[in-house]
């Protein structure tokens, strides 16, 4: 073959299998599932033993990621009927630089207005993400509020069953918040089981209390587009792939990082399908 038609077919194939994987990424996208997994809690009293946990984090709301998609997801989590459900933030996108923030506030509103609809035995719980607190904190608390749901920044629930009792607190974002441990789990003694709920992953290098059993996290989308056997070439923390995706383990305590339901900024997922994750505590 003359030289030159080679480097024109081979231009056409890798433009073809580039159109290719972008198409196949926007399927992927939106390509929902459920992911399941036991997380041992120190402490568990035998009351809570098997209570589960729908986490999801990255709602993202916005032209690349449609109301559609948000009542489908909103759908395949009560389908679960999970015994608590943990909004690990990140609603909204702020916008595509330091001059745009606000422009996500407009789907605040559109997007709580399906999340109201999640149902839980014991309630939904939330924490803001940094495109929350940067599109606008104060429209997404009042939001949080408004849908019912308990707004967890740097303050701790107690959910009792006759004879013992479980603490959810949570802490503002790593990057645009402060963090609040103590209050989060105040009046927490070393003998009590106590779950921590944040929105970026990195925290979990510094936690260093040694009452935090576990710690729920998003921010990270799993990278949204990851190589296999390599990882992800982009994660949006200062310990690249370490807190990327899953089970996780800091210095000193151990969480769970979900991909996250929407995308960000771009609209495709390679190897990285967004997810639901249903924790069952043990």
């Amino acid at each position: 073959m003359h030289r030159r038609h080679f480097i024109a077919l081979a231009a056409k194939a890798a433009a073809a299998s580039a159109l290719g994987g972008s198409i196949y990424g926007l399927f992927e996208a939106k390509w929902l599932r459920v992911t399941g997994l036991n997380v041992t809690l120190p402490n568990l009293p035998a009351a809570f033993r098997g209570m589960t946990v729908a986490l999801l984090a990255d709602i993202h709301h916005s032209e690349m990621v449609p109301a559609s998609y948000l009542r489908e997801t909103v759908s395949v989590v009560n389908a679960l009927e999970p015994d608590l459900i943990v909004l690990g933030g990140d609603y909204i996108t702020a916008g595509n630089g330091y001059m745009d923030w606000g422009v996500g506030l407009k789907y605040v509103a559109p997007c709580f207005d399906i999340l109201k609809n999640l149902k839980a035995k014991l309630g939904v719980f939330a924490v803001a993400g940094n495109h929350d607190v940067r599109a606008g904190i104060r429209e997404v608390n009042g939001a949080i509020a408004a849908a019912g749901f308990e707004n967890l920044t740097n303050r701790g629930l107690w959910l009792e069953r006759p004879g013992c009792r479980l603490r959810i607190g949570g802490v503002g974002d790593f990057v645009t918040q402060r963090q609040d441990v103590f209050s989060a789990l105040a009046g927490v003694t070393s003998s009590d089981a106590a779950l921590l709920v944040t929105h970026n992953p990195d925290s979990l290098e510094y936690f260093r209390d040694p009452r935090i059993g576990f710690v729920l996290c998003g921010h990270t989308h799993g990278g949204q587009i990851v190589i296999p056997g390599l990882g992800s070439p982009v994660v949006p923390s200062a310990f690249g792939n370490k807190y990327r995706y899953g089970l996780v383990h800091g210095p000193r305590v151990r969480g769970y990082v979900t991909s996250g339901v929407g995308t960000l900024p771009l609209a495709i997922r390679i190897n990285c399908r967004p997810e639901v994750a249903l924790l069952t505590l043990v």
